[in-house]
């Protein structure tokens, strides 16, 4: 690796949280790793060190010392076997990154998974989950109105594929390929859209006789959904490994997952706090990081027995019966969300979408 490239993966261990994942977004890597002043190595950092510590109650401006791995593994840069060693340890420990170090513990150079495996597997070698994509696709889609007074906003084009495209291509990247919609509003449009393009997926679809909000339509599958299941909304787009998703599911024995996406709110005014009637803090046009409900989640088939038949229920009653039943946890993502059901966020993704 060329030192400027070796140069921009190394921070602090004073850098926060939210710095942190600003340099994982900016360096396309999946690891950082933390140095003190003369580049010794003194741990290392991926987003999934932070999505543990997010979990934990790490707070975006904690620094990233609470977090990092001080146990990492790395070979010396003078051992003239390290290439050798670095493909067993990459092989055997399912490491994608390995730092070189000299005797001093500085870190000299990095070796990465594509140093090594140069080809890419072969798409016969992917793994492939039987696990089912609900897509909630019966709304009106009020929100990019006069536009959904036409066209569905399943079918709402981003560059030359409409959305439901795109998400079933995400999902199928990761090995997901049995799909089905939930149906309502200017359903045949979308059900000719699905019988008319030759997919590598199984689709399937149910039809709502009546609205029933964003979880309702989930009762009409009862049937139909035997093992966990993710759902989506029609309108959302999500840059993560789907796969992973669901072994931390259910690693973790949750009866329901929420995707969650860090997300910078900033408020156009001064903020008041108050205490006691008396004025603690004036904040001038505060920005407050929260972690947001992206609208895709990973459920077990026995909350579908929680939804009423032939009932209006939104998401969020859903969720806080599930969480009376069983444990319900957020999968926290960093970026990569991309909410396509409003016209401003609809614009910012036509620009920031990468659909190669």
């Amino acid at each position: 690796m060329d030192k400027k490239k070796l140069k921009s993966l190394l921070i602090p261990a004073a850098t926060s949280i939210k710095q942190a994942m600003q340099k994982l977004n900016e360096t396309s890597e999946k690891i950082l790793f933390i140095a003190d002043e003369d580049d010794k190595l003194l741990g290392t950092l991926t987003d999934g060190d932070i999505r543990r510590g997010l979990i934990d109650g790490i707070k975006f401006t904690d620094n990233v010392g609470q977090v990092m791995r001080k146990q990492f593994v790395s070979l010396l840069d003078k051992d003239p076997s390290k290439k050798k060693k670095a493909r067993h340890i990459m092989l055997d420990e399912k490491i994608e990154q390995i730092p070189f170090i000299n005797k001093s513990g500085v870190i000299t150079d990095i070796i990465l998974w594509t140093d090594i495996f140069v080809e890419e597997r072969a798409e016969t070698d992917k793994q492939f989950f039987t696990n089912q994509v609900v897509i909630m696709a019966g709304g009106k889609g009020t929100r990019l109105a006069p536009f959904t007074r036409i066209l569905p906003k399943p079918l709402i084009p981003i560059e030359e594929k409409p959305v439901i495209e795109i998400i079933m291509e995400k999902f199928y990247k990761y090995g997901f390929y049995n799909f089905i919609y939930t149906l309502n509003y200017r359903k045949e449009y979308i059900k000719a859209f699905l019988r008319e393009n030759s997919f590598p997926y199984t689709i399937d679809w149910v039809e709502e006789a009546d609205f029933m909000g964003t979880a309702g339509s989930l009762a009409l599958l009862k049937d139909k959904l035997k093992e966990s299941f993710f759902v989506s909304n029609c309108d959302i787009i999500l840059n993560s490994d789907f796969a992973d998703i669901l072994n931390w599911h259910k690693e973790n024995g949750n009866l329901m997952t929420l995707l969650g996406c860090h997300k910078e709110v900033k408020i156009p005014y001064g903020v008041l706090e108050m205490e006691g009637g008396m004025l603690k803090y004036f904040r001038e046009k505060p920005n407050y990081d929260v972690i947001i409900n992206t609208g895709v989640y990973v459920i077990e088939p026995e909350v579908i027995a929680l939804i009423p038949e032939n009932k209006f229920m939104d998401m969020n009653v859903l969720i806080e019966m599930a969480s009376k039943k069983g444990k319900v946890s957020v999968y926290p993502i960093s970026e990569g969300w991309f909410d396509v059901g409003q016209w401003d966020e609809y614009a910012k993704s036509i620009k920031e979408l990468n659909l190669t």
